[in-house]
């Protein structure tokens, strides 16, 4: 059995139940998907425990129980898989930063809210957390260029909604400011993440959703 920490089911990812063994009358694309799952969850698992250095696709495959030729079925690189589990991790992020009810809320509620959205996700399920705000950044430049992309499609989230309350912060602030409390957020999340085995990140959330709505201005 593996001693790494596993994922929390079904907040990023959810373990698909196990195939049947020999012949059988599922559907290839129903195997596929369900052998795709469980390895972006074992890559997901080696990543925070190990680094991306460390791992290959021999491992993965030994922590999702299954063999080579399933793996290269699925992804061509190690890189490939890695880069798979992160696009779903990024995916449900903003899902659920959508899913704030913005309506009639002002500035500094909805900054509020949305701050402990985007942190209240990562401490559901640390191991994700861990392996993609602290680990994949080491993969090089398509990794890091998968993380710009990604917090750039929150920042202009942020700059949208608070157009919608003041006309004037678009003429006011450009989008490099959004960009730059997103990265703060999530800078000091990581650093939480890296150094402490229990992440304070309820009480980073309280404390960066004051100065976040205040750097851009709370509007009445």
């Amino acid at each position: 059995m593996s001693d790494l920490q596993p994922v929390t089911e079904g907040v990023f990812f959810t373990m698909p139940a196990a195939l049947p063994r020999g012949k059988h009358a599922l559907p290839r694309e129903q195997v596929i998907e369900a052998q795709r799952e469980r390895m972006l969850i074992a890559v997901t698992e080696l990543l925070a425990a190990r680094g991306p250095r460390e791992i290959g696709p021999k491992d993965v495959c030994t922590q999702a129980g299954l063999s080579l030729s399933a793996f290269y079925g699925c992804f061509d690189t190690k890189e490939d898989c890695v880069f798979a589990a992160y696009d779903r991790f990024i995916e449900v992020l903003l899902t659920r930063l959508l899913e704030v009810d913005a309506a009639e809320q002002p500035w500094e509620q909805y900054v509020d809210a949305i701050i402990h959205a985007y942190l209240d996700t990562l401490g559901s399920d640390l191991v994700v957390a861990r392996a993609f705000q602290v680990e994949m950044d080491a993969l090089g430049a398509p990794a890091r260029r998968r993380r710009r992309e990604a917090l750039s499609a929150m920042a202009d989230l942020l700059r949208h909604k608070h157009i919608e309350r003041d006309a004037q912060a678009a003429e006011r602030l450009p989008f490099s400011a959004y960009l730059a409390g997103v990265y703060g957020v999530r800078q000091l999340a990581s650093d939480e993440l890296e150094q402490s085995a229990e992440p304070a990140l309820s009480e980073l959330a309280s404390e960066a959703a004051s100065w976040v709505a205040e750097l851009f201005g709370i509007t009445p």
